[in-house]
């Protein structure tokens, strides 16, 4: 028996289930960016489509590595007063690397730097951690947790009609609430007419 042991094994050992998770995590990931006229663009970009249990065991994953994106935001803003708009190689870019504001810019973004390490050693794709620093963790700012949602499908995997769901980042395509449509207010006949 399994008991107390954490998380699905889902018929695959160690080393394949994470390179699963990581390969499912970035194609979620990437699927925000993908060009235009690219073959393979995805029909709704940031969802993929699984079986349920695959995408219970990613979900934590996914929003493990955005919370690490969000702890990083800090440490960039701090380091933007420190940076420069030189390009790079010039005499002006030169300067600033040799000044005291090259130092403070470095030691400031050091933290954002070991968290991009961090999602880096998980997702091994570096465009995925780009898409994830840059727009996953500003989009999240204010959002507490919960970056991701599951959607069940009715229709099953042909082959082993396994049961399908759908893992999509949340808000962008949220539903809003319908509100109640509320009776009109009726007044009294005497105060509805005015006193002659």
């Amino acid at each position: 028996m399994r008991h107390r042991i954490r998380g699905r094994t889902l018929n695959r050992n160690a080393a394949h289930r994470r390179a699963m998770f990581r390969n499912m995590a970035t194609s979620l990931i990437c699927s925000l960016d993908v060009a235009e006229d690219a073959p393979n663009k995805p029909k709704v970009p940031g969802r993929i489509i699984t079986t349920v249990e695959k995408a219970k065991e990613l979900r934590p994953m996914v929003e493990k590595l955005i919370t690490l994106a969000k702890k990083a935001l800090p440490f960039q803003e701090a380091a933007e007063q420190f940076g420069t708009s030189a390009t790079r190689n010039s005499t002006e870019w030169e300067e600033w690397q040799k000044s005291d504001r090259h130092r403070q810019w470095v030691q400031t973004l050091a933290p954002a730097i070991t968290l991009r390490r961090r999602a880096f050693a998980a997702l091994r794709d570096k465009d995925a951690v780009r898409i994830l620093f840059s727009q996953l963790g500003p989009k999240y700012r204010d959002r507490a947790g919960g970056y991701t949602r599951i959607v069940r499908l009715a229709e099953v995997r042909l082959g082993d009609a396994g049961r399908k769901a759908m893992i999509e980042f949340v808000g962008d395509r949220d539903r809003l609430k319908a509100r109640r449509r509320q009776a009109p207010v009726v007044k009294d006949a005497a105060e509805a007419t005015p006193a002659t």
